[in-house]
């Protein structure tokens, strides 16, 4: 599973790698809401939340899931600005259905946000399917959703003082200090892409991200467990570094907006990320019950096929058919003795497989 985004046609200066303070500060309030996806940032995240004045630590909580599991399209910008004031200008600028639209992909649901249904803000049936939906999620969702659709501008006029009052309550501060790294994170991922290509400077910024290229056009593959397509919107594509965002890979690709993918910088000194397909497929090599058997052994030292085969009463060629699942997942390790092949499980991997699937699917 991926998201891909189709750039054939889209010359190299047309992507490009920028740091956003919009995109970092919807990082930093999802750390404040979900603090558990971001262990790296605990201390941060504690120090935080409890020098917030109340007030500002419910407007938070009333708009949180804005940002909490994902992010509302109009928190990536696909022009990123030097400063969080330009960026919100920006966002003033979005008309109120296109507004309406990303906020409600969050409260409601995304067919909202995809064109699948017409703007709750001109259709009757759409408004009284947004606040249903709405009211599904929960009490701050619904009377979220209602103000959205009968106040959006009041409610847009809401949520940039909220933006601006976490500027100066915390996220200054917290800027200043990332804003060196993130942009001389995305300067070197520039010169690699002007030295190297684009395919090192996006296996550079993630291993989760590649470029896959053939007869049908040239398309970026972002490695999640989403499946979409879209095509790169005027002809751009923009790439946005967060110090705050291992272990999400945030891709924006809702039509109509130009394709954001927001990445962990400098995420390769942290270690490398699983492909999930990979994280899938020892996860189903584990769920057998014979092969999961067969680990009790293996984990205890190595042993041959026909080893197992007397162990578990069973054939050697079924052992060796489990042995082989275990060994594509790369679950085993192999060495030969004499004439026997002996097999053992291999821990690391093992060790990691908890830590890899949520990585997958925080991602």
């Amino acid at each position: 599973m991926s998201v891909t985004i189709d750039i054939t046609g889209v010359p190299p200066e047309r992507i490009a790698f920028s740091p956003s303070p919009l995109a970092e500060l919807g990082n930093a309030v999802h750390v404040l809401a979900e603090p558990g996806h971001h262990p790296a940032h605990h201390a941060w995240a504690t120090a935080t939340g409890a020098a917030l004045e109340p007030g500002l630590a419910d407007r938070l909580l009333e708009a949180d899931f804005m940002w909490r599991s994902t992010r509302s399209d109009f928190l990536l910008p696909a022009r990123p600005r030097e400063t969080l004031a330009e960026e919100l200008d920006d966002l003033d600028r979005i008309d109120d259905e296109t507004f309406v639209g990303a906020a409600l992909e969050i409260a409601c649901s995304p067919r909202h946000a995809r064109g699948g249904i017409p703007s709750p803000l001109v259709d009757e049936a759409s408004r009284r399917r947004a606040l249903d939906l709405a009211a599904a999620r929960g009490p701050r969702q619904a009377a979220f959703a209602e103000r959205m659709i009968c106040a959006p501008t009041a409610t847009r006029a809401w949520l940039r003082r909220l933006l601006e009052d976490c500027d100066e309550a915390f996220f200054a501060d917290t800027w200043k200090r990332v804003r060196v790294q993130l942009a001389a994170d995305a300067r070197h991922k520039t010169e690699l892409m002007r030295r190297k290509g684009l395919a090192d400077a996006l296996a550079d910024a993630s291993r989760a991200l590649s470029l896959e290229q053939d007869h049908e056009g040239t398309r970026i593959v972002v490695d999640k467990l989403v499946e979409a397509r879209t095509e790169a919107r005027a002809g751009s594509v923009t790439l946005v570094p967060s110090a705050f965002g291992r272990p999400h890979l945030i891709a924006l690709y809702a039509p109509g907006w130009q394709p954001v993918i927001m990445y962990p910088a400098a995420s390769r000194e942290l270690g490398g990320l699983e492909p999930v397909g990979t994280v899938g497929l020892r996860l189903e090599a584990l769920a057998h019950p014979v092969r999961m058997r067969m680990c009790r052994s293996l984990a205890r030292g190595p042993y041959s096929t026909s080893e197992l085969a007397e162990t578990y009463g069973i054939t050697a060629p079924e052992v060796s058919r489990h042995l082989a699942v275990l060994r594509k997942a790369g679950l085993l390790t192999t060495r030969r003795r004499g004439r026997y092949v002996l097999h053992q499980l291999d821990f690391s991997v093992v060790a990691r497989l908890g830590s890899d699937f949520l990585e997958s699917v925080l991602r």
